[in-house]
């Protein structure tokens, strides 16, 4: 399966007000593994960005005026995608510039969800963890992975970085065999060598009394929650 983990950095927040994109990043999975595989592209908008959005991703006005027009790159974008996934960080926001990008250019499809199927992680990060705070930094520390060169944000690095995230909140590593990271094109777990069966025949697992002391103990604690709730479960199944 083809996914393709992508991100934007716009002018503006509103295509209302006819805000445009200025980069495109994508990175490339195929059956869960990234391939190293991108696209990334810096777009002339033809307009001017606005101050608080170039605070969030630092591309200048400067920088831009040299960079091709979306309609440049607007097939050899569409190629890269294809008809893929796409798996998107508050899909909503960047689905929504790209259909705008389309609509101004003749014989091209009114909305990438026409060609593409969507994904949308904020979403599922919040399905996942309701109320609490779901966007890319708080999941990067939520998962443990390494944000520690997002000073601003920037397509092809967040992309690249929602790609981990991504695969970390839906599942992770689907092969348990360490030895062969390779994994079959349905998710199944592998089980080939890389498994040790123990003997049927083994010895006994030792089997370690507690002492009159830590019996003592424990029913002591199981006392102190009885008292506090009124109610003790592990007393009354043990009875």
């Amino acid at each position: 399966m083809r996914q393709i983990v992508l991100d934007t950095e716009t002018t503006g927040l509103e295509t209302s007000q006819d805000h445009r994109i200025i980069e495109i990043g994508c990175v490339e999975l195929v059956n869960r593994k990234l391939t190293g595989n991108h696209y990334h592209q810096y777009i002339n908008p033809q307009r001017k960005v606005d101050e608080g959005a170039m605070q969030v991703h630092g591309i200048t006005d400067e920088f831009l005026e040299d960079k091709p027009l979306f309609a440049n790159i607007v097939d050899e974008f569409l190629a890269f995608v294809g008809d893929s996934e796409l798996v998107i960080h508050n899909a909503p926001f960047d689905i929504g510039f790209i259909d705008h990008e389309l609509s101004k250019l003749p014989k091209q499809p009114k909305s990438i969800a026409n060609l593409c199927p969507i994904v949308d992680t904020l979403a599922l990060a919040r399905n996942k963890h309701p109320g609490q705070r779901n966007n890319l930094d708080a999941l990067c520390k939520r998962y443990m992975v390494d944000n520690s060169q997002r000073d601003l944000h920037g397509a092809l690095l967040d992309s690249e970085i929602l790609a981990d995230v991504y695969l970390i909140m839906t599942g992770g590593q689907v092969n348990l065999n360490i030895n062969d990271q390779s994994s079959a094109d349905d998710g199944a777990v592998s089980t080939s060598s890389g498994i040790k069966r123990l003997p049927t025949d083994r010895p006994a697992l030792k089997v370690i009394k507690a002492s009159d002391a830590e019996l003592a103990s424990h029913n002591k604690k199981l006392e102190t929650i009885k008292s506090a709730s009124g109610h003790c479960v592990w007393q009354d199944i043990s009875q």
